[in-house]
Parts: structure tokens; sequence; C-alpha cells
């Protein structure tokens, strides 16, 4: 099998979920060029919202980056479904994580750390990337985090 993307999640013991279907009125993913644009992803693990709330009040930070690592894996399978293979990927652009939060919470980018720190691990140099991390009132579905990712194909 080599190193391909996929031995590497399989060593990381991930198994890309079936890209998640949208909730509302727009699509999963766009492609324009050789750039992929992927809808915001929720922290999905089996079909289900598995994890919701503020971070501050309800979550601590070591969930809130679990959430974002689950908000990745569910990147990775958008990907997978829009261009067939994540060895398309040429590099992960930039990703904007949203971190639902209370006013005094200020560890977004170490909430953030879950999803960056995994699609480095999982595409190598390919995976670091340009990040934003905002808190916010409140996400879909009373979602804790939120990501959406820009990626170069080839």
């Amino acid at each position: 099998m080599g190193d391909t993307i996929e031995k590497r999640l399989q060593d990381l013991g991930i198994t890309l979920p079936q890209a998640a279907a949208p909730a509302a009125n727009y699509v999963p993913y766009a492609q324009s060029g050789n750039l992929l644009f992927t809808a915001g992803q929720l922290p999905l693990k089996d079909g289900k919202l598995a994890f919701t709330g503020l971070l501050g009040r309800d979550l601590d930070t070591a969930a809130g980056r679990e959430a974002a690592k689950f908000c990745a894996v569910n990147i990775l399978a958008q990907a997978r479904a829009a261009l067939g293979s994540l060895e398309r990927i040429r590099r992960i652009v930039k990703i904007t994580v949203f971190v639902a939060s209370t006013p005094d919470f200020t560890e977004q980018h170490l909430v953030a750390n879950g999803a960056s720190d995994l699609l480095a691990a999982v595409l190598g140099e390919a995976g670091k990337h340009a990040r934003s991390a905002v808190g916010t009132a409140s996400l879909p579905l009373n979602a804790a985090v939120e990501i959406e990712a820009l990626i170069e194909t080839a």
C-alpha cells in the first residue's frame, strides 16, 4: 500500500465516513479550477453530532480539540467524495474554525489545533495550512465547532 494518505489514516485508526449530505439549501463542496471549497463541517461521529454546547461552559478545551478533529475527518470525507481520491489533494490552503464559546473563552486557537494537527499528521507538508480560529455565540444544531476548508487539488 505504500505511504498513502489512506494508509496514514489507517495507521491513525481513522476510517473516513461517508460524506455528510447537506442539511439545508447548499452543496457540501464546490470546485472552481483547482480549488475545492468545503461547506462547514460539524463534529459528526457515526452520523451523529458528537459535541454540542459552548466551550467555556459545557465543554473544555480538550473536548473542543476532539470536536475539531472530527470536523477535519469530515472535511477529508468531503474531499474524497469530491475528488474520488485523497491523493488528488495538493495541499490544504486554509481552514476557518468556528468555535461556539462563552464571551470569556479565549482558547479558540487551541481548539483549532485538533484539526490542524490531524491534517498535518494525515497529509504531511500538504496538510500544513493558513488558519483562522474565531469564537461565535452559537453554531447550527448547537454544534461546538464547525470548520470549512479551502483545498488545492491536482
